[in-house]
């Protein structure tokens, strides 16, 4: 493992968030909160400085090094994150603020916080910054600026990157990082010019328009969307649902070529299931009301796209809706939204993976001897990604078990437990119960709160990038395969010519063929 490498990209990553806390310092220092955010931004910044400028030199990564950088550099982007929390006062706990910090930074959106509109302005925006940068992913952000000072970012987006293949829109990786981001502000910038026409002040406007591109939820209202007009919350509705789609697809609209996204098979997937959801949502509760209404259309459609988006605003307290409605949007919570968005979860094209594996898996019984390749839209996909995806499954299902456990043994209530956890590991923030759209995570206690933070980054790194952080052999030097005996080596070489593997070598006294 190179260290020079790795503390050379993290100093980089750490003067990154100091810049990103500019903004917020500003509207802090009106507020008369120079000197907690001066601080609260020197930090970051002068450890960053002088990370980076130390180990200063060409930087080549392996894959490892990639990993390791992704893991420990989103640890240093959140602890750095949680400084302002405190030295603003917002929060004199220090897991309070860790908590809220990881919160914004994977766009989870969980808050400790009961009552909003008491945090100081510059609290709200840097809330609302975390989630604009942690949704296409801070990692990638470096990946477009890297090479800049000759860093290579390949190894780099792919251990950030979401989803099962990282599908690149050109040849260099950069280049790819940094259109994904023009798309990116480009939606934002729109949506904050609606937020504007519709009545939302600038402040909100800016606020709501990063945390709903970013699938996050932070809102500066203790009341949420609901607190707004009818009109916002369809435009809200309209851009979560976009959020939820592959970025690569929006650029491709954007170039001129909008029916690939309509045929893109998870896109049929994810219009798919929202549209089901939505109407059974909407029937179940208008049987329960007694009315069928454009409201309680809107009320339906908001929570469905909210959820499976994983972006967590709120207009209504779903934890109250028909049990029906309340086991679909746990299902809702699992999937997620598509790869390559800013939404968690375990993402649709998984789902669809392992949908059309158990229906072949089904296909066999009845045809034993038939060869049954698994598709999604027609296309065949390898069984090696097959077994990653069902791998990934039974380590998603499997932490999401411990944690439910683990909030289960601090006294909270099976339904809590469970939708918590469930929350925090696939980035959605409300969860059912006690930590529902009409209430929040201060309640719980240390262990829950530090049980729930490691949910929401293991979920957002999707484990791997975390997880080799704990293997020993990720810190150690590499060793070279021993290389095999000379007798062997000719014996396997022989097999290879006769298998057709491979050409015979050719010797001195081999025939020469003239042409």
């Amino acid at each position: 493992m190179r260290y020079r490498e790795i503390f050379h990209i993290l100093g980089g990553l750490l003067m990154a968030v100091a810049v990103a806390m500019v903004p917020a310092a500003v509207l802090g220092a009106r507020e008369g909160l120079w000197a907690a955010w001066l601080v609260s931004l020197s930090i970051p910044g002068l450890a960053g400085f002088v990370s980076f400028f130390l180990t200063r030199g060409k930087v080549e990564l392996s894959p490892r090094e990639a990993l390791a950088v992704v893991g420990l550099g989103w640890i240093a982007i959140v602890v750095a994150g949680a400084v302002p929390f405190v030295l603003t006062g917002a929060t004199d706990s220090a897991v309070w603020a860790i908590f809220e910090s990881i919160s914004g930074f994977t766009t989870t959106g969980a808050t400790v916080f009961a009552v909003i509109e008491q945090l100081p302005a510059s609290i709200l925006l840097w809330r609302s910054l975390s989630h604009w940068i942690g949704g296409m992913g801070i990692i990638v952000l470096g990946v477009a600026i890297l090479p800049l000072i000759g860093v290579g970012g390949a190894q780099l987006f792919f251990a950030e990157a979401p989803g099962i293949t990282t599908e690149r829109i050109q040849p260099r990786i950069a280049t790819t990082s940094r259109l994904l981001w023009g798309v990116y502000v480009g939606m934002t910038a729109a949506l904050v010019f609606l937020y504007l026409i519709l009545g939302m002040s600038l402040f909100d406007a800016v606020n709501h328009a990063m945390s709903a591109l970013a699938t996050g939820g932070f809102s500066t209202r203790t009341a949420s969307m609901g607190f707004y007009s009818p009109a916002i919350q369809w435009v809200t509705i309209l851009f979560m649902f976009l959020a939820g789609v592959n970025f690569t697809l929006h650029y491709r609209a954007f170039t001129g070529h909008p029916r690939e996204m309509f045929r893109n098979a998870e896109w049929q997937w994810y219009l798919t299931s929202t549209v089901i959801v939505t109407l059974i949502c909407f029937f179940a509760l208008g049987l329960t009301e007694r009315s069928f209404s454009l409201e309680l259309a809107r009320r339906a459609s908001f929570s469905v796209v909210s959820i499976h988006s994983t972006t967590g605003f709120g207009t209504a307290d779903f934890a109250a809706w028909p049990f029906v409605c309340q086991v679909l949007l746990l299902g809702l919570m699992f999937m997620g939204g598509m790869g390559g968005s800013t939404g968690g979860g375990f993402k649709v094209i998984r789902g669809a993976v392992v949908t059309q594996h158990v229906l072949g898996e089904i296909r066999k019984v009845l045809h034993p001897r038939a060869v049954i390749v698994t598709r999604v839209g027609g296309r065949p996909i390898r069984e090696d990604l097959v077994l990653k995806v069902l791998a990934f499954l039974a380590m998603y299902m499997g932490t999401h078990a411990i944690g439910t456990v683990v909030l289960a043994a601090e006294g909270n209530d099976l339904v809590t437990s469970l939708s918590a956890s469930l929350a925090a590991l696939s980035s959605i923030g409300p969860g059912l119960a006690a930590v529902g759209p009409a209430g929040n995570y201060g309640h719980l206690s240390t262990l829950s709160l530090i049980t729930l933070s490691g949910l929401m980054l293991l979920g957002r790194l999707e484990f791997y990038t975390l997880l080799v952080l704990l293997i020993p052999s990720t810190w150690t030097r590499a060793h070279r395969t021993p290389r095999l005996p000379r007798v062997l080596r000719r014996q396997r070489r022989r097999a290879e010519v006769r298998a057709g593997r491979s050409e015979p070598r050719r010797t001195a006294s081999s025939p020469r063929t003239l042409p």
